[in-house]
């Protein structure tokens, strides 16, 4: 084997994304000796792909907003399945982070009095999203990289951790490689923080990037971590439809936040079918009434467009099945008619640029093709609320690699104020244990087999191509665990991911370890492959429809299932899968949530949303 290159640190962030550079400052600013390692380049994470902005009841908009409301609307639109202390703590603590980010240099959209301007989002009953035009997300990056290069972190980028090291029942550090050289690289470490986001690359259309291979959800669960709520994907509604080379780039939730809609290839504005109670659809001024909804705000009434994101996607995937879709099997979001020119390209520079580019769309004279894209998981790694501490000691977890924050759908928004929230707690966490755990020690036999693992697939001469194996894993997860579900697909998805892996172990890579791009695939494939089955089996235990996860054979939701989540451990080698009560609500927030079909007035003294995050 060769010489592996080693380090040692009190805290070790993986992943340099919102919550992992916010983690790795916190536990810096508490004395820990932190590195971060990411699998890219410092500022190239998903966290810029949430254009939109940052859910906090700051307030600014409308002075009627406040963390109850904030807390009732992430439970309800995530169909109650949400850790319930996660949610609190989050509406609690993201005015803080926010104003916490402004004053680290963060530059915010502005009101008339110079306040943080807030937008509307889907299932948030108020403008609540801190954004900068439609590049937040980017904007955070920038602020938080900023905080951390200038306090002297040690970074080490273009970096891959392959496996989590341990003494015991303790993390003890991990080990991966460089990827332009190969060569192997261990870092002790007494605490590590997983912030490696999601396994969006196990699907076909997706607004994720190579990164997104579910790196931490494997490490997570091989080193003997809890997985929760695994069949919870998130299909963002609004992808890029056309041309197939940009097929699911995310098409910011901004765009109906700001008066957008979403119409059907014979112009109908089709989100009306969809709440029929509310509007009809054949109605000679629906527009208008469309129009006087959207505005009336204190009444907390919304426009169809901004239902949660679960319930435009499977709208949206209706139309098409109908044969209402677009050319390219989508449906259109129409802006350039409903808002000036001008406010469009202030307001939207990004998605502005982004079509004018790569599709030859001027969307303030034309409408966007779109269609829903795998966009975000809400399940993953089992951590306490408070801490973000896994089941395994020394192990925390951060952002979209841990559940329990969002239950069944992420409301938009939400991503952000998540990063910033728990990214905090967990390098707090780190550090407090880094400083009460003795020096971990380095199992040499342990690292020695990961490290010959690494290198196998050199040895292996195998006969297969790891890029087409990940071809037709996207293909089967895409057909078959995609966006509605049932139980004799969901079977053939499990076993031809058998024959995956069994391919997999055969992968053929030839040439060095100097970047090796299909070395480095043949190595993700069984973080995919593993995190995909986790998916699948799930998907299979929860015999109902609620939030992210729609099967067929099971379309109501069932209140008994909203009282448990699906948990996966490893055991031999295998998955193994139960049921587990959740946590209940206690009754001073139980009172906030209303009831299942809300009518009268909530318990914070406003009327209760008419459609935000309702089933």
């Amino acid at each position: 084997m060769s010489e592996i290159e080693r380090h040692e640190y009190d805290v070790v962030v993986i992943g340099a994304g919102g919550a992992g550079l916010r983690a790795a400052i916190e536990a810096h600013a508490l004395g820990a000796k932190t590195a971060i390692v990411c699998k890219s380049l410092l500022g190239k994470a998903h966290t810029v792909m949430a254009e939109g902005g940052i859910a906090a009841a700051l307030g600014n908009v409308w002075p009627e907003d406040n963390w109850q409301v904030h807390f009732r609307d992430t439970m309800r639109g995530g169909k109650l399945l949400n850790n319930w202390r996660m949610a609190q703590l989050h509406a609690q603590e993201a005015p803080d982070r926010v104003l916490e980010l402004e004053e680290w240099g963060a530059l915010f959209d502005r009101t008339k009095d110079g306040l943080i301007l807030q937008r509307d989002f889907g299932g948030h009953r108020y403008a609540r999203l801190a954004h900068v035009g439609d590049r937040t997300g980017l904007e955070m990056i920038r602020t938080l990289q900023n905080t951390a290069v200038a306090k002297d972190i040690d970074v080490f980028m273009e970096c891959t951790l392959r496996h989590l090291l341990t003494d015991g029942e303790r993390v003890s550090g991990a080990i991966g490689y460089w990827r332009q050289s190969g060569k192997l690289i261990t870092f002790s470490a007494k605490a590590v923080v997983l912030a490696t986001g999601g396994v969006g690359k196990a699907w076909r259309v997706t607004s994720n990037s190579w990164e997104y291979t579910g790196d931490g959800i494997a490490m997570a669960i091989e080193a003997g971590a809890d997985l929760i709520d695994m069949e919870m994907t998130q299909f963002h509604p609004t992808g890029m439809v056309w041309p197939p080379s940009v097929r699911g780039l995310l098409v910011t939730e901004g765009v109906r936040g700001d008066g957008g809609t979403l119409r059907n290839k014979s112009g109908e504005r089709f989100m009306f079918r969809y709440i029929p109670e509310f509007f009809r659809a054949d109605t000679a001024d629906t527009e208008k009434e469309a129009d006087a909804w959207y505005e009336d705000k204190r009444n907390n009434r919304r426009t169809p467009d901004l239902l949660p994101r679960d319930e435009v996607a499977r709208a949206i995937n209706s139309e098409v099945k109908a044969g209402r879709g677009t050319e390219h099997g989508g449906v259109f979001l129409d802006i350039a008619t409903r808002r000036p020119a001008e406010y469009i390209r202030r307001r939207l520079p990004s998605m502005y640029h982004q079509f004018k580019e790569l599709a030859d769309v001027d969307i303030t004279k034309q409408q966007m093709e779109i269609g829903p894209t795998l966009h975000y998981i809400m399940g993953g790694i089992r951590v306490d609320p408070d801490t973000e501490a896994t089941t395994v000691p020394g192990l925390y977890a951060a952002g979209e690699v841990a559940a329990g924050m969002h239950g069944a759908n992420r409301l938009g928004g939400n991503s952000l104020s998540d990063l910033l929230v728990f990214g905090r707690r967990a390098g707090e966490a780190a550090a407090a244990y880094s400083k009460r755990a003795g020096a971990p020690k380095i199992d040499e036999a342990q690292l020695a087999a990961f490290g010959q693992g690494l290198e196998a697939p050199f040895q292996k001469g195998g006969d297969e191509n790891p890029y087409a194996i990940h071809s037709e894993l996207q293909d089967t997860m895409q057909e078959l665990v995609g966006i509605i579900r049932r139980r004799d697909e969901l079977e053939e998805a499990l076993v031809r991911l058998e024959r995956l892996r069994a391919r997999a172990a055969r992968a053929r890579v030839t040439g060095s370890r100097v970047y090796n791009p299909g070395w480095h695939l043949a190595l993700d494939l069984d973080n995919l492959i593993g995190v995909s089955e986790a998916v699948t089996r799930s998907a299979l235990v929860r015999e109902e429809s609620r939030g992210g996860h729609t099967r067929e054979d099971f379309p109501k939701t069932d209140p008994e299932w909203g009282t448990k989540n699906v948990v996966i451990r490893k055991r031999d080698g295998h998955l193994v899968l139960a049921t587990e009560p959740i946590a209940k609500v206690p009754a001073e927030l139980r009172a906030l949530l209303g009831d299942d079909k809300p009518t009268g007035e909530a318990a914070t003294g406003t009327k209760t949303p008419v459609a935000a995050g309702d089933d």
